[in-house]
């Protein structure tokens, strides 16, 4: 079964993302960027509400430039903050042994805080846009550096989609490769209504959206209706 986060900015959102059934809270700030990260509080806050419900919370920890002992400190604080899925966008990572390096400090902050808690790698299907590291030189990376989970989202929000930088083989070989690997794997992207049955073929074990459930656009608020749609069309 594929589970859906959704992301939302506020504790206001994460109320609608739980009423509508949301399998993962997702802790971003979409004016930071793909993978922006929000505030310790307000991770902490909305970590109490989603815990209440019986769910897991992710939280994003910003679209990082080749700096791993600030991304470390970051991870932990997310981590401390009560997140269950500490996601690292390689934003500004060039290349593997950038990548190894980053995720392995990561991977060390939390597991030393909580080995429980999951680390994800998030490369981004755009990478030539922004001349960062490419998904496929990623699982080999995030494999050695121990960490859980990696992903694939979009870095710049322009209305493109990660179907429109990456063709169905592709992620379907992505998935292979993060589950040869040992790590589960999620989908990102600015996914929309017409993507949900290629996902469904692709299988990945999560897949993250935030405008697809939002009134009118990313900016926009989250609406408990559209969440429970989308969990509805990804269950049949």
């Amino acid at each position: 079964m594929i589970r859906v986060l959704v992301s939302p900015m506020s504790y206001e959102e994460a109320i609608e993302c739980l009423s509508g059934g949301a399998d993962i809270i997702d802790v971003k700030n979409p004016k930071e960027g793909s993978l922006g990260a929000n505030f310790p509080w307000i991770i902490s806050n909305i970590g109490k509400l989603v815990k209440e419900n019986g769910k897991e919370l992710s939280a994003t920890t910003g679209d990082l430039d080749f700096k791993p002992g600030t991304a470390s400190l970051a991870a932990l604080g997310a981590a401390v903050a009560g997140a269950d899925y500490i996601k690292v966008g390689l934003y500004g990572i060039k290349d593997a042994d950038q990548a190894y390096e980053i995720l392995r400090g990561v991977a060390k902050s939390v597991k030393d805080y909580d080995e429980n808690k999951k680390v994800v790698g998030a490369a981004y299907a755009d990478y030539t846009r922004i001349n960062a590291i490419s998904p496929f030189d990623l699982p080999d990376a995030a494999q050695k550096a121990e960490v859980d989970g990696i992903m694939i989202d979009t870095a710049i929000k322009d209305g493109l989609t990660l179907f429109d930088h990456l063709n169905l083989e592709q992620l379907e070989r992505f998935v292979e490769i993060a589950r040869e690997n040992g790590m589960f794997c999620a989908l990102a992207g600015s996914i929309n209504w017409s993507h949900l049955e290629v996902l469904k073929k692709i299988s990945p074990d999560i897949i993250g959206v935030r405008t697809i459930v939002c009134e009118s656009g990313r900016q926009s608020k989250i609406k408990r209706e559209l969440v429970e749609r989308l969990m509805r069309e990804m269950r049949f």
